[in-house]
């Protein structure tokens, strides 16, 4: 007798049970089990199974080989519903998810993503994603000035080490740990530029190749992986501009954040405020400063950058975000006084979880073409995210870095460069084809030298931008189409939104589209979503987030087979691009095809039609397994409407005619734009974090709880709602005006109480800001706890002694009927004495069905790999295992079978019988 503590089996062997099986049986009938197997109809990946121990299933994936620690989250999905973040292991092999209420059957499609890419499969290319030779952009004209060059000052360098700092929801404190590098012999004070690196592996064996951990602290003969000396390099180059720098250890979080529900978002926010608020007690004290601190300029706590890579790119933004308008006290790690400005921030590879861009602090967010980790450059999100948020007076940058991957930013991510192991974050399999975009030697493909320079410079150019004012390094990030030449070889193409933009001809908000297809960035309809799933490779705008479906992410489809036909986006309302010099579009095409053309013209309320001027645009270059379905920054001049006296003020439409013979393409936005850069000042807005409560489900009766939300901060705003069903897992959204202290978000849940024994339920929440809000931790709901006794499980002879020709059968059972399916596993053993039951004495169907093996050669049924799941369905408090043992004509001696329950090894349970089986010969 045992308790159902271990409930698990193949997601193979469940789904298929549950296509052959023949329905519930009645609580006090027992249930036949039908072998495990795959189907055409349900074809799965194998190395999935179900276990878990009273309330708390899960679902669990193993692959043959580890995934290295990095920022994307590793995710389960069913299709295109998100099931959850799974919990790691330490062998980076095994990944565990709760399942909550998900139901077995609702587990079709399996799949374990990571920033949209495949872990469990390989990149599918049969569609084609064009030539196999991918070009090269052009080289873009020098700009006047070039941020990369290293300015007079020679350096100092230094670490300081603090006391560790606790954070709420991690066991373990956090480290505070930086090193400094400053300008040597620079007068007054100086800004400061505050780095972040991302998660990575926290502990590794000196000696090894491959050792490498995610604990923390590390364990006896590791050394930590020292990330954040990674940037030395870019701040070296800073500092000699005049910056003090410092790069902070975050080696405590990435060893923990995956307990965390945003991924750590919240406690590398608390982090860098810790170490801003330090640096504000020094600027005030001088003489309790380490001494590296004492030995650079004073800091000026009024111009701060933070730069972010990776998960650190998300924890800086958090960070500005939190600067300015405060999270719930009960979640941060840092409740002090602000006493600093965030300037801007420069964000590397960054994840965006929460697809929560702060739009009132300008932003540069560097997209690397070859990312191997965040692969589909979902940091694109805090340029999109921003628009329509507030006044759109900040520029928000993305810089699309042709051939750089995730790693080489940071020397310490770097091989031959790093002190512990490391490696190509894009990696392929030396079986395959190699990428002709991003495997080394590519002509596309930068080397880490290359990468490094490339991103430094561009580090450099925000803080001259966002931090000195200095508006002549602007055309390197806003869609001009300037270069650096300190960045050369490497191809850096730039858009962005806000600024000295106006107007905007955005697809949302009521916009009418004709001569074009309006489409949905994310959809599970492929005639409503932009970009097809099977579509080799894919587009950072059309990352996905926590929903198969979503409202306000849209974009307008332009597909012709011959030149001439326009395409018209109405806006709701006419719209003003008085005082812009030329109309900016953000367009892409498909990757590696080139030519394509349009013809650009506006009408006005007068209905005055006006042809601006022409586009052409090429594809970037990409494959399968890159993200280059980037819109590219195209601008035509106003001067044209202005001579044809076009009224500027009350634009009604915008048109693209394609001159190309045929084509696709995609239209983004498109704004008025004028140079120069706007003053930004942060507006007062509502903020939404949602929590999370647990309750116990009870025993009876129906109660009532509501989802917790607190709404902060000032004014109102519009925010939208979407509730994730948890038994069907769609989603339900709504548009909900937020004001601080109120219960806008009301979303109630209710819970009824029985004596069965079930699963843990969530039912969850995730919040997006629309118009004038921000959104804190976007995720979370409430969680009800099964809070009844497991069922005893046993197992028990119903016929086991028979003659050749009949059937063995053994009963799994339950001893009350269960809300939820229960899976056992049980095994064939070896006998102790005696002749054993070969594979020659069972039915063979039966042998196929069970094993997967033939009955030749002849061999014990305990060599046959018999280690069968039976599944008990709710409802039911058995299950059958029959045995049909053949008549043959050859004289034998008495023979036998041994079978157990056993644990999710295939081990046999302690203290629990083994059972056995007797067939005798034919008289």
């Amino acid at each position: 007798m045992i308790h159902a503590r271990r409930i698990c089996v193949t997601a193979v062997a469940v789904l298929a049970a549950l296509a052959g099986s023949p329905g519930l049986a009645q609580a006090e009938q027992p249930y036949t089990s039908e072998p495990s197997s795959t189907t055409d109809d349900n074809p799965l990946p194998p190395g999935w199974r179900i276990d878990g121990e009273g309330g708390a299933r899960e679902l669990v994936w193993r692959t043959p080989k580890a995934v290295p620690m990095g920022d994307a989250r590793v995710e389960f999905r069913t299709g295109d519903r998100l099931l959850g973040a799974p919990k790691p292991a330490r062998d980076g092999r095994t990944f565990r998810l709760a399942l909550g209420g998900t139901r077995t059957e609702q587990l079709t499609d399996l799949q374990v993503t990571a920033a949209g890419r495949r872990l469990d499969a390989a990149a599918d290319d049969t569609h084609g994603s064009g030539p196999r030779v991918a070009r090269m952009p052009a080289q873009a004209p020098a700009n006047g000035v070039d941020p990369g060059r290293p300015g007079p000052y020679r350096t100092v360098t230094g670490e300081y080490d603090l006391d560790p700092v606790r954070l709420p929801g991690f066991d373990t404190p956090v480290e505070m740990t930086a090193e400094v590098v400053a300008p040597k012999g620079a007068t007054g004070s100086r800004p400061l530029a505050l780095f972040l690196h991302g998660r990575h592996g926290t502990c590794y064996k000196p000696g090894s190749e491959d050792d490498v951990t995610g604990d923390w602290p590390c364990a006896d003969g590791y050394k930590p992986i020292p990330s954040h000396l990674g940037y030395l390099r870019d701040q070296r180059l800073l500092a000699s501009q005049g910056y003090v720098t410092v790069s902070i250890s975050a080696n405590g979080i990435n060893a923990q954040d995956w307990e965390a529900e945003d991924a750590g978002a919240q406690a590398r926010s608390s982090l860098v405020r810790q170490h801003l608020a330090r640096w504000a007690d020094w600027t005030a004290r001088r003489s309790s400063a380490p001494a590296v601190v004492r030995e650079a300029p004073e800091a000026d706590l009024s111009r701060v950058l933070l730069v972010g890579h990776s998960r650190g790119g998300e924890g800086v933004n958090r960070a500005a975000m939190d600067s300015l308008y405060p999270p719930p006290a009960a979640e941060d790690g840092y409740r002090g006084p602000v006493r600093w400005k965030v300037r801007g921030t420069v964000l590397i590879g960054p994840t965006v979880f929460g697809q929560n861009p702060v739009a009132d602090v300008p932003s540069v967010t560097l997209l690397p073409g070859c990312d191997g980790d965040v692969s589909d450059l979902q940091g694109e999100n805090f340029v999109d995210g921003t628009r329509g948020i507030s006044r759109g007076a900040a520029l928000h940058s993305a810089v699309y870095m042709v051939g750089a991957n995730h790693n080489y930013f940071n020397s310490e991510w770097t091989p031959g460069e790093a002190v512990a192991p490391a490696g190509d974050d894009f990696w392929t399999d030396p079986e395959e084809e190699p990428d002709p975009v991003c495997a080394p030697g590519a002509a596309t493909r930068l080397t880490a030298a290359q990468q490094h320079k490339a991103g430094a410079t561009y580090i450099a150019a925000a803080a001259r931008l966002f931090v000195a004012g200095d508006d002549r390094v602007r055309p390197l990030l806003d869609g001009s189409g300037r270069r650096a030449p300190s960045a050369d070889p490497a191809r850096v193409l730039t858009h962005a939104v806000g600024g000295r933009r106006s107007g905007g001809f955005l697809p949302d908000g009521g916009a009418k589209v004709t001569g074009a297809r309006l489409c949905s960035a994310i959809d599970p309809d492929p005639a409503v979503a932009c970009l097809d799933p099977e579509t080799p490779g894919s587009s950072p705008h059309f990352a996905w987030w926590e929903t198969e479906q979503e409202t306000g992410r849209s974009a307008v489809d332009l597909k012709w087979s011959a030149p001439g036909t326009a395409a018209r986006i109405t806006p709701a309302e006419p719209l003003s691009l008085r005082g812009s010099q030329k109309l900016a579009l953000r367009l892409f095409v498909p990757p590696n095809t080139t030519g394509t053309e349009f013809d650009v013209s506006v009408t006005d309320s007068s209905n005055r039609r006006v042809t601006l001027g022409s586009v052409r645009v090429d594809g970037l270059p990409g494959s399968a397994s890159t993200a280059s379905y980037w819109a590219q920054e195209l601008r035509v001049p106003l001067s044209a409407a202005t001579r044809a006296g076009l009224d500027l003020r009350h634009v009604e439409s915008l048109e693209l005619t394609p001159r190309s013979q045929s084509g696709r393409a995609w239209l983004m936005d498109a704004w008025g734009w004028a140079p120069g850069t706007s003053a930004v000042e942060a507006a007062a807005l509502p903020r939404v974090d949602v929590g999370r409560t647990l309750v116990k489900e009870g025993d009876s009766g129906t109660r009532t709880y509501r989802v917790p939300v607190e709404i902060s901060g000032h004014g109102s705003g519009q925010v939208r709602v979407y509730v994730l069903d948890p038994d069907s897992g769609r989603t339900e959204s709504r548009l909900v005006t937020v004001r601080p202290g109120s219960d806008a978000i009301d979303v109630p849940v209710e819970v009824k109480g029985d004596t069965a024994y079930g699963y843990d339920v969530e039912h969850d929440i995730a919040v997006k800001a629309v118009h004038h809000a921000v959104v804190g931790k976007h995720r979370g709901g409430l969680t009800v706890e099964n809070d009844d006794p497991e069922p005893v499980i046993t197992l028990s002879p119903v016929t086991d002694r028979v003659t050749e020709g009949e059937t063995l059968t053994w009963r799994l059972s339950v001893d009350a009927p269960v809300a939820v399916d229960i899976w056992q596993p049980v095994r064939v053993l070896p006998v102790a004495e005696g002749a054993e039951l070969s594979t020659k004495d069972v039915d063979p169907q039966w042998l196929m069905d069970w094993s997967g093996g033939v009955p030749d050669p002849e061999r014990p049924l305990s060599d046959a790999d018999l280690w069968v799941w039976l599944h008990i369905p709710p409802g039911s408090t058995g299950v059958d295992f029959v045995v049909p043992v053949v008549r043959d004509q050859v004289a034998e001696p008495t023979e036998s079978m041994r079978l157990a329950l056993t644990d999710d090894n295939a081990e046999p349970l302690p203290d629990e019988p083994v059972l056995t089986g007797t067939v005798l010969d034919t008289p």
